[in-house]
């Protein structure tokens, strides 16, 4: 494993988007993990494009999650700059983000993935899905604006919602089951974890309670599964990472029908790295603590763009 002991390395956090407040908690865990290994970390705190780097950094290490930082345009700049960076690139970045452009990925791969509609916020066109439906910006990240709709009455609100966040929405047919979620490190694809809200579904406040104040989850890792499902669910997430171009690391999100068939709902390229996020769960599942999880997305991303 790469020895970063006296590596100077800037860790990119903030961003001026709606996950502003996961980014900073994720900083706060990385910095004492990167630390830990003896680097000298730099804090970036990151409010648009006008941020500066260190010249003589061994890396950016990029944990602005949402819109800014894991949307492509972040990587742009860095690239621009020749600044290397970890996690996927500016391309696969930009296509991963986007809910509707990975699913046109998703589908010409074969991947498993709930029917959908991108759907006009104007009223201009029909809508193809029936209720019980599921409504999501299309280029939000932690559940933000995600609604369950399964009355007439819920999905007139969830459209007044989505008109916050653009002048569409992806709209998908409901798939009841288990939440699932798969991360993946280079190559490697780690354990299942199954996520059990104690009530609703996995939004904002499930995920992170220590900010909202609410919610709860329980984690399954690894998720009671036999083999044959398990295996058909990590091929899922590695085909749906690939189908991007997506390299270095994420985490694929899957809903698994009663019937045990997948569905993968959408890819995220830069997972919370915080207390209570899930790829290091998986990660140490196998051994990984959260050091050398760090570590390893640094080595990992180097590589990818010598």
């Amino acid at each position: 494993m790469l020895d970063i002991t006296g590596k100077k390395i800037a860790v990119l956090f903030g961003g001026p988007g709606s996950e502003r407040e996961v980014s900073v908690k994720t900083a706060e865990s990385v910095v004492a993990a990167l630390k830990s290994k003896g680097a000298e970390v730099v804090e970036v705190d990151v409010t648009g494009p006008d941020f500066e780097v260190p010249a003589d950094a061994l890396i950016a290490m990029n944990l602005i999650h949402g819109t800014f930082g894991e949307d492509g345009q972040l990587q742009a700049i860095l690239e621009e700059r020749g600044i290397p960076y970890t996690g996927a690139g500016a391309q696969s970045s930009r296509i991963a983000f986007d809910k509707g452009r990975s699913k046109e990925k998703f589908i010409a791969a074969g991947v498993p993935t709930p029917r959908s509609q991108n759907y006009l916020l104007d009223g201009s066109q029909p809508l193809d899905i029936s209720i019980p439906l599921v409504s999501k910006p299309p280029r939000e990240g932690s559940s933000v604006g995600v609604n369950i709709c399964r009355t007439e009455e819920e999905w007139t609100k969830a459209v007044e919602e989505a008109k916050k966040f653009g002048k569409d929405t992806l709209v998908e047919e409901f798939i009841e089951g288990k939440e699932l979620t798969i991360g993946i490190l280079g190559d490697q694809v780690l354990p299942i974890i199954h996520i059990e809200p104690v009530e609703g579904f996995y939004d904002i406040n499930n995920k992170y309670p220590w900010m909202t104040g609410t919610g709860k989850t329980l984690y399954h890792c690894p998720a009671e599964l036999d083999e044959v499902t398990t295996k058909r669910i990590q091929d899922a997430a590695m085909a749906a990472f690939k189908s991007c171009g997506t390299e270095v690391y994420g985490r694929v999100d899957i809903m698994l029908r009663h019937d045990n068939e997948p569905f993968v709902l959408e890819i995220n390229t830069i997972p919370g790295m915080t207390s209570s996020s899930l790829l290091p769960k998986a990660a140490l599942a196998v051994g990984i603590d959260f050091p050398d999880l760090c570590v390893r997305i640094i080595e990992l991303s180097l590589a990818a763009r010598p």
